[in-house]
Protein backbone atom coordinates (compact mmCIF):
# COMPACT_ATOMS: atom_id res chain seq x y z
CA UNK A 1 0.00 0.00 0.00
CA UNK A 2 1.67 3.37 -1.02
CA UNK A 3 1.99 5.83 1.63
CA UNK A 4 0.04 9.10 1.47
CA UNK A 5 1.51 10.81 -1.74
CA UNK A 6 2.19 14.39 -2.70
CA UNK A 7 -0.81 17.01 -2.55
CA UNK A 8 0.00 16.99 -6.68
CA UNK A 9 -0.51 13.80 -7.00
CA UNK A 10 -3.30 13.05 -4.99
CA UNK A 11 -5.19 15.99 -7.07
CA UNK A 12 -4.19 13.57 -10.10
CA UNK A 13 -5.08 10.42 -8.41
CA UNK A 14 -8.09 11.67 -6.63
CA UNK A 15 -10.52 8.61 -5.23
CA UNK A 16 -13.66 10.52 -5.44
CA UNK A 17 -16.44 9.64 -8.03
CA UNK A 18 -19.73 11.15 -8.11
CA UNK A 19 -22.69 8.92 -8.39
CA UNK A 20 -24.25 7.16 -10.87
CA UNK A 21 -27.90 8.15 -12.25
CA UNK A 22 -27.40 11.71 -13.23
CA UNK A 23 -30.27 12.73 -15.65
CA UNK A 24 -30.28 15.69 -17.76
CA UNK A 25 -31.31 16.46 -21.57
CA UNK A 26 -27.95 17.14 -23.00
CA UNK A 27 -25.02 14.69 -23.35
CA UNK A 28 -22.18 14.69 -21.22
CA UNK A 29 -18.62 16.02 -22.60
CA UNK A 30 -16.15 13.50 -22.22
CA UNK A 31 -12.74 14.63 -23.35
CA UNK A 32 -9.96 12.12 -23.50
CA UNK A 33 -6.72 11.17 -25.43
CA UNK A 34 -5.58 8.34 -23.20
CA UNK A 35 -8.50 5.57 -22.00
CA UNK A 36 -7.56 3.75 -18.93
CA UNK A 37 -8.09 -0.18 -18.98
CA UNK A 38 -8.83 -2.11 -15.73
CA UNK A 39 -5.99 -4.85 -16.97
CA UNK A 40 -3.43 -5.67 -19.13
CA UNK A 41 -5.69 -8.30 -20.44
CA UNK A 42 -8.82 -5.78 -20.87
CA UNK A 43 -6.25 -3.50 -22.88
CA UNK A 44 -5.03 -7.10 -25.01
CA UNK A 45 -8.52 -7.78 -25.42
CA UNK A 46 -10.45 -4.59 -26.77
CA UNK A 47 -11.40 -4.03 -30.36
CA UNK A 48 -11.10 -0.14 -31.03
CA UNK A 49 -13.52 -0.88 -34.38
CA UNK A 50 -16.08 -1.95 -32.32
CA UNK A 51 -18.34 0.13 -29.93
CA UNK A 52 -18.37 -2.52 -27.55
CA UNK A 53 -15.47 -0.35 -25.36
CA UNK A 54 -13.11 2.68 -25.61
CA UNK A 55 -9.38 2.07 -26.47
CA UNK A 56 -8.48 5.67 -26.91
CA UNK A 57 -10.11 9.65 -27.50
CA UNK A 58 -9.32 9.05 -31.76
CA UNK A 59 -11.19 6.11 -31.53
CA UNK A 60 -13.87 7.55 -30.00
CA UNK A 61 -15.78 8.44 -26.64
CA UNK A 62 -19.48 8.19 -24.92
CA UNK A 63 -19.93 11.27 -26.71
CA UNK A 64 -19.07 10.84 -30.38
CA UNK A 65 -20.64 7.96 -29.80
CA UNK A 66 -23.69 9.12 -29.43
CA UNK A 67 -23.50 11.64 -31.96
CA UNK A 68 -22.56 8.90 -34.53
CA UNK A 69 -25.53 6.93 -33.56
CA UNK A 70 -28.01 10.18 -34.11
CA UNK A 71 -26.67 11.16 -37.14
CA UNK A 72 -26.87 7.74 -38.45
CA UNK A 73 -30.79 7.57 -37.54
CA UNK A 74 -31.27 10.58 -38.94
CA UNK A 75 -30.15 9.37 -42.48
CA UNK A 76 -31.37 6.53 -42.26
CA UNK A 77 -28.56 3.99 -42.09
CA UNK A 78 -26.85 2.08 -39.07
CA UNK A 79 -23.00 3.03 -38.70
CA UNK A 80 -21.65 6.56 -38.77
CA UNK A 81 -17.81 7.84 -38.67
CA UNK A 82 -16.94 11.49 -38.09
CA UNK A 83 -14.57 13.51 -39.59
CA UNK A 84 -13.35 17.09 -39.05
CA UNK A 85 -14.86 18.88 -41.91
CA UNK A 86 -17.64 17.95 -44.43
CA UNK A 87 -14.42 18.34 -46.83
CA UNK A 88 -12.83 16.08 -44.65
CA UNK A 89 -15.46 13.72 -44.89
CA UNK A 90 -15.63 13.68 -48.87
CA UNK A 91 -11.96 12.81 -49.45
CA UNK A 92 -11.59 10.27 -46.51
CA UNK A 93 -14.76 8.10 -48.55
CA UNK A 94 -12.11 8.37 -51.40
CA UNK A 95 -9.31 7.53 -49.64
CA UNK A 96 -11.23 4.51 -48.21
CA UNK A 97 -12.55 2.87 -50.92
CA UNK A 98 -9.90 4.01 -53.99
CA UNK A 99 -6.57 2.68 -55.04
CA UNK A 100 -4.34 3.44 -57.80
CA UNK A 101 -5.72 1.78 -61.04
CA UNK A 102 -9.14 2.91 -60.27
CA UNK A 103 -10.96 5.63 -61.15
CA UNK A 104 -14.16 7.44 -59.69
CA UNK A 105 -16.91 9.78 -61.65
CA UNK A 106 -17.92 12.52 -60.47
CA UNK A 107 -21.14 14.97 -61.32
CA UNK A 108 -19.76 18.16 -63.09
CA UNK A 109 -21.86 19.95 -60.68
CA UNK A 110 -20.65 18.70 -57.50
CA UNK A 111 -19.02 20.69 -54.60
CA UNK A 112 -15.82 22.59 -56.19
CA UNK A 113 -13.06 21.57 -53.55
CA UNK A 114 -14.05 17.81 -53.50
CA UNK A 115 -13.27 18.19 -57.30
CA UNK A 116 -10.51 19.82 -56.98
CA UNK A 117 -9.02 17.04 -54.55
CA UNK A 118 -9.48 14.45 -57.53
CA UNK A 119 -7.92 16.67 -60.12
CA UNK A 120 -4.83 16.95 -57.52
CA UNK A 121 -4.06 14.42 -54.94
CA UNK A 122 -6.44 11.94 -56.49
CA UNK A 123 -3.95 12.17 -60.29
CA UNK A 124 -1.25 12.58 -58.48
CA UNK A 125 -2.08 8.82 -56.33
CA UNK A 126 -2.39 6.97 -59.93
CA UNK A 127 -6.20 7.45 -59.46
CA UNK A 128 -8.38 8.46 -62.36
CA UNK A 129 -11.19 10.85 -62.63
CA UNK A 130 -13.95 11.70 -65.04
CA UNK A 131 -16.63 14.06 -64.63
CA UNK A 132 -20.01 13.26 -66.09
CA UNK A 133 -23.65 14.93 -66.61
CA UNK A 134 -25.64 14.37 -63.38
CA UNK A 135 -28.85 15.33 -65.41
CA UNK A 136 -28.18 12.59 -67.80
CA UNK A 137 -28.23 8.56 -66.73
CA UNK A 138 -26.94 7.68 -70.28
CA UNK A 139 -24.06 9.68 -69.83
CA UNK A 140 -22.78 8.18 -66.64
CA UNK A 141 -23.44 4.41 -67.78
CA UNK A 142 -21.34 5.37 -70.11
CA UNK A 143 -18.44 6.39 -68.68
CA UNK A 144 -18.43 3.23 -66.26
CA UNK A 145 -15.33 1.16 -67.04
CA UNK A 146 -13.94 -2.14 -65.43
CA UNK A 147 -11.60 0.60 -63.54
CA UNK A 148 -14.61 2.17 -62.11
CA UNK A 149 -14.41 1.69 -58.50
CA UNK A 150 -16.47 4.99 -57.10
CA UNK A 151 -19.22 6.79 -58.42
CA UNK A 152 -20.33 10.28 -56.68
CA UNK A 153 -23.72 12.01 -56.43
CA UNK A 154 -24.88 15.07 -55.46
CA UNK A 155 -28.37 16.17 -54.73
CA UNK A 156 -28.90 19.12 -55.88
CA UNK A 157 -26.33 20.04 -57.61
CA UNK A 158 -23.20 22.63 -56.17
CA UNK A 159 -24.30 26.37 -56.79
CA UNK A 160 -26.77 25.44 -59.83
CA UNK A 161 -28.93 23.34 -57.61
CA UNK A 162 -30.07 20.78 -60.11
CA UNK A 163 -31.53 17.90 -58.83
CA UNK A 164 -30.84 14.60 -60.93
CA UNK A 165 -32.78 11.59 -61.10
CA UNK A 166 -31.09 9.71 -58.22
CA UNK A 167 -32.89 6.11 -58.61
CA UNK A 168 -31.97 6.03 -62.33
CA UNK A 169 -28.47 7.39 -61.33
CA UNK A 170 -27.92 4.63 -58.95
CA UNK A 171 -29.51 2.03 -61.29
CA UNK A 172 -27.43 2.73 -64.46
CA UNK A 173 -24.04 2.07 -61.74
CA UNK A 174 -26.19 -0.82 -60.18
CA UNK A 175 -26.96 -2.51 -63.44
CA UNK A 176 -22.94 -2.49 -64.64
CA UNK A 177 -21.49 -3.77 -61.21
CA UNK A 178 -22.47 -7.24 -62.12
CA UNK A 179 -19.84 -7.27 -64.83
CA UNK A 180 -17.37 -5.59 -62.40
CA UNK A 181 -14.50 -7.17 -60.99
CA UNK A 182 -14.81 -5.73 -57.25
CA UNK A 183 -17.98 -3.90 -58.08
CA UNK A 184 -19.00 -0.37 -57.71
CA UNK A 185 -19.79 1.86 -55.07
CA UNK A 186 -22.60 4.74 -54.70
CA UNK A 187 -21.44 7.55 -52.57
CA UNK A 188 -23.93 10.50 -52.29
CA UNK A 189 -22.89 14.29 -51.03
CA UNK A 190 -26.27 14.47 -48.83
CA UNK A 191 -25.91 17.58 -46.91
CA UNK A 192 -28.57 19.61 -49.00
CA UNK A 193 -31.47 16.71 -48.07
CA UNK A 194 -29.57 16.39 -44.76
CA UNK A 195 -31.72 12.91 -44.27
CA UNK A 196 -34.84 14.97 -44.46
CA UNK A 197 -35.61 16.12 -47.79
CA UNK A 198 -35.18 12.30 -48.26
CA UNK A 199 -33.66 8.91 -47.41
CA UNK A 200 -30.36 8.49 -49.35
CA UNK A 201 -30.47 4.12 -48.60
CA UNK A 202 -33.84 4.28 -49.91
CA UNK A 203 -32.62 5.97 -53.47
CA UNK A 204 -30.14 2.50 -53.65
CA UNK A 205 -26.75 4.36 -52.20
CA UNK A 206 -24.18 2.90 -50.26
CA UNK A 207 -23.11 5.48 -48.41
CA UNK A 208 -24.30 9.16 -48.17
CA UNK A 209 -21.94 11.98 -46.00
CA UNK A 210 -22.74 15.09 -44.82
CA UNK A 211 -20.91 18.32 -43.68
CA UNK A 212 -22.46 18.30 -40.39
CA UNK A 213 -21.28 21.92 -40.48
CA UNK A 214 -24.55 22.76 -42.01
CA UNK A 215 -27.75 21.77 -41.06
CA UNK A 216 -27.47 19.64 -38.31
CA UNK A 217 -25.13 22.42 -36.26
CA UNK A 218 -26.87 25.37 -37.46
CA UNK A 219 -25.30 27.80 -35.59
CA UNK A 220 -22.28 28.48 -38.06
CA UNK A 221 -19.50 28.29 -35.71
CA UNK A 222 -18.67 24.03 -36.28
CA UNK A 223 -16.69 21.95 -38.97
CA UNK A 224 -17.49 18.67 -39.02
CA UNK A 225 -18.33 16.22 -41.59
CA UNK A 226 -20.01 12.41 -41.34
CA UNK A 227 -19.61 9.02 -43.55
CA UNK A 228 -23.28 6.76 -43.12
CA UNK A 229 -23.77 2.93 -44.05
CA UNK A 230 -25.90 0.38 -43.65
CA UNK A 231 -23.02 -1.91 -44.70
CA UNK A 232 -20.88 -3.09 -41.85
CA UNK A 233 -18.11 -4.19 -44.45
CA UNK A 234 -18.13 -1.06 -46.10
CA UNK A 235 -18.03 1.14 -42.46
CA UNK A 236 -15.30 -0.62 -41.48
CA UNK A 237 -13.15 0.05 -44.75
CA UNK A 238 -13.87 3.78 -43.74
CA UNK A 239 -13.40 3.34 -39.74
CA UNK A 240 -9.88 1.83 -40.63
CA UNK A 241 -8.83 4.60 -42.76
CA UNK A 242 -10.01 6.85 -40.36
CA UNK A 243 -7.67 5.60 -38.05
CA UNK A 244 -4.77 4.98 -39.90
CA UNK A 245 -5.04 9.24 -41.26
CA UNK A 246 -5.80 9.64 -37.59
CA UNK A 247 -8.96 11.59 -38.37
CA UNK A 248 -10.31 13.30 -34.80
CA UNK A 249 -12.87 15.40 -33.49
CA UNK A 250 -13.22 17.64 -30.81
CA UNK A 251 -15.42 16.95 -27.79
CA UNK A 252 -17.07 20.49 -27.54
CA UNK A 253 -17.80 20.62 -31.14
CA UNK A 254 -19.77 17.47 -30.88
CA UNK A 255 -21.64 19.20 -28.17
CA UNK A 256 -22.40 22.13 -29.90
CA UNK A 257 -23.50 19.51 -32.79
CA UNK A 258 -25.76 17.56 -30.34
CA UNK A 259 -27.53 20.77 -29.31
CA UNK A 260 -27.91 21.80 -32.48
CA UNK A 261 -29.83 18.12 -33.68
CA UNK A 262 -32.78 18.50 -32.01
CA UNK A 263 -33.84 21.17 -34.06
CA UNK A 264 -32.97 20.29 -37.28
CA UNK A 265 -35.91 19.35 -38.87
CA UNK A 266 -37.71 23.03 -37.56
CA UNK A 267 -35.29 24.86 -38.84
CA UNK A 268 -34.61 22.67 -42.11
CA UNK A 269 -38.86 23.68 -42.51
CA UNK A 270 -38.85 27.09 -41.55
CA UNK A 271 -35.82 28.08 -43.85
CA UNK A 272 -37.36 26.10 -46.90
CA UNK A 273 -40.24 27.93 -46.71
CA UNK A 274 -39.01 31.47 -46.73
CA UNK A 275 -36.44 30.20 -49.13
CA UNK A 276 -39.32 28.99 -51.81
CA UNK A 277 -41.53 31.91 -50.68
CA UNK A 278 -37.95 34.44 -51.87
CA UNK A 279 -37.86 32.16 -54.97
CA UNK A 280 -41.16 32.80 -56.37
CA UNK A 281 -40.68 36.63 -55.84
CA UNK A 282 -37.23 36.60 -57.58
CA UNK A 283 -39.24 34.81 -60.04
CA UNK A 284 -41.23 37.51 -61.29
CA UNK A 285 -38.26 40.26 -61.33
CA UNK A 286 -36.79 41.13 -64.23
CA UNK A 287 -32.74 40.85 -63.43
CA UNK A 288 -32.67 37.30 -64.19
CA UNK A 289 -32.40 35.06 -67.14
CA UNK A 290 -33.22 31.70 -64.00
CA UNK A 291 -33.95 31.76 -60.58
CA UNK A 292 -32.60 28.65 -59.93
CA UNK A 293 -34.57 26.35 -57.20
CA UNK A 294 -35.33 22.58 -57.23
CA UNK A 295 -39.14 23.51 -55.92
CA UNK A 296 -39.66 26.51 -58.94
CA UNK A 297 -41.21 24.09 -62.24
CA UNK A 298 -38.80 25.35 -64.50
CA UNK A 299 -35.83 24.43 -62.50
CA UNK A 300 -33.66 21.58 -63.54
CA UNK A 301 -34.29 18.25 -62.38
CA UNK A 302 -37.98 19.97 -60.85
CA UNK A 303 -40.09 16.62 -61.64
CA UNK A 304 -37.39 14.81 -59.95
CA UNK A 305 -37.23 17.10 -57.02
CA UNK A 306 -40.77 16.48 -56.81
CA UNK A 307 -40.94 12.62 -57.11
CA UNK A 308 -38.23 12.08 -54.55
CA UNK A 309 -38.26 15.31 -51.95
CA UNK A 310 -40.31 16.55 -48.79
CA UNK A 311 -38.01 19.64 -48.82
CA UNK A 312 -35.81 21.74 -50.46
CA UNK A 313 -33.62 23.13 -48.40
CA UNK A 314 -32.30 26.91 -48.05
CA UNK A 315 -30.46 27.48 -50.94
CA UNK A 316 -31.26 29.98 -54.15
CA UNK A 317 -29.15 30.88 -56.88
CA UNK A 318 -29.83 34.04 -59.31
CA UNK A 319 -27.90 33.23 -62.66
CA UNK A 320 -28.00 37.38 -63.88
CA UNK A 321 -29.13 38.49 -67.40
CA UNK A 322 -26.38 38.33 -69.28
CA UNK A 323 -26.48 42.58 -69.58
CA UNK A 324 -25.42 43.00 -65.83
CA UNK A 325 -21.66 42.63 -65.87
CA UNK A 326 -19.72 41.47 -62.73
CA UNK A 327 -18.84 44.82 -61.25
CA UNK A 328 -22.97 45.53 -61.14
CA UNK A 329 -23.38 42.32 -59.32
CA UNK A 330 -21.16 43.06 -57.14
CA UNK A 331 -22.17 46.17 -56.40
CA UNK A 332 -25.69 44.42 -56.09
CA UNK A 333 -23.81 41.89 -53.28
CA UNK A 334 -21.67 45.12 -51.40
CA UNK A 335 -25.24 46.87 -51.31
CA UNK A 336 -27.32 44.49 -49.31
CA UNK A 337 -27.67 44.87 -45.56
CA UNK A 338 -29.39 41.94 -44.07
CA UNK A 339 -27.63 39.14 -46.21
CA UNK A 340 -23.88 38.89 -45.55
CA UNK A 341 -21.13 38.17 -48.00
CA UNK A 342 -19.46 34.70 -47.26
CA UNK A 343 -19.66 30.79 -47.55
CA UNK A 344 -21.60 27.73 -46.13
CA UNK A 345 -25.14 27.72 -45.29
CA UNK A 346 -27.76 26.33 -43.31
CA UNK A 347 -26.91 28.93 -40.15
CA UNK A 348 -28.87 31.72 -38.99
CA UNK A 349 -27.64 34.30 -41.15
CA UNK A 350 -28.68 34.93 -44.85
CA UNK A 351 -25.78 34.94 -47.04
CA UNK A 352 -24.26 35.54 -50.76
CA UNK A 353 -21.70 34.63 -52.88
CA UNK A 354 -21.09 35.26 -56.94
CA UNK A 355 -19.55 32.54 -58.90
CA UNK A 356 -18.45 32.93 -62.61
CA UNK A 357 -20.89 29.76 -64.47
CA UNK A 358 -17.84 29.16 -66.80
CA UNK A 359 -15.28 28.45 -63.98
CA UNK A 360 -17.18 26.02 -62.02
CA UNK A 361 -17.82 23.43 -64.78
CA UNK A 362 -16.07 21.68 -67.24
CA UNK A 363 -18.48 21.10 -69.61
CA UNK A 364 -20.58 24.12 -71.09
CA UNK A 365 -22.50 26.30 -68.88
CA UNK A 366 -26.03 27.13 -69.89
CA UNK A 367 -25.93 30.59 -67.97
CA UNK A 368 -24.29 33.14 -69.81
CA UNK A 369 -24.16 35.75 -66.73
CA UNK A 370 -22.56 35.75 -63.28
CA UNK A 371 -24.35 33.67 -60.60
CA UNK A 372 -25.60 34.65 -57.18
CA UNK A 373 -25.85 31.73 -54.44
CA UNK A 374 -28.16 33.06 -51.56
CA UNK A 375 -27.96 31.15 -48.48
CA UNK A 376 -30.90 32.17 -46.31
CA UNK A 377 -31.57 32.35 -42.86
CA UNK A 378 -34.04 32.31 -39.94
CA UNK A 379 -34.98 36.42 -40.89
CA UNK A 380 -38.16 37.32 -41.82
CA UNK A 381 -39.15 36.80 -45.35
CA UNK A 382 -40.71 40.70 -45.80
CA UNK A 383 -36.89 42.00 -44.31
CA UNK A 384 -34.82 39.47 -46.64
CA UNK A 385 -37.44 41.05 -49.77
CA UNK A 386 -36.82 44.79 -48.68
CA UNK A 387 -33.00 43.39 -48.59
CA UNK A 388 -32.70 42.12 -52.02
CA UNK A 389 -34.73 44.78 -53.76
CA UNK A 390 -32.94 47.24 -52.36
CA UNK A 391 -30.00 46.09 -53.50
CA UNK A 392 -30.88 45.43 -57.00
CA UNK A 393 -31.82 49.20 -57.35
CA UNK A 394 -28.07 49.45 -56.34
CA UNK A 395 -27.14 47.99 -59.62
Amino acid sequence: MLSMPDLNTQLIHHPYHPPEGFGAITVPVHKASTVIFPSVQALRARDWTHESGYSYGLAGTPTSFILEERIATLEGGRYCALAPSGLAALTLVDMAFLSAGDEVLIPDNAYGPKKAFAEHELKNWGIGCIFYDPMNPADLAARLTPRTRLVWLEAAGSITLEYPDLPALVSAVKGYAPQHPRGIITALDNTWGAGIAFCAFDMGVDVSVQALTKYPSGGADVLMGSVVTRDRTLHHQVLKCHGRLGLGVAANDIELVLRGLPSTGLRYAAQDATTRALALWLHTLPYFDRVLHPALPDSPGHLFWRRDCKGAACLVSLAFKPQYSQDQVDRFCDGLQLFKIGHSWAGPMSLCATYQAASIRSQPSPYRGVLVRLSIGLEAVEDLKADLLQGLQKM
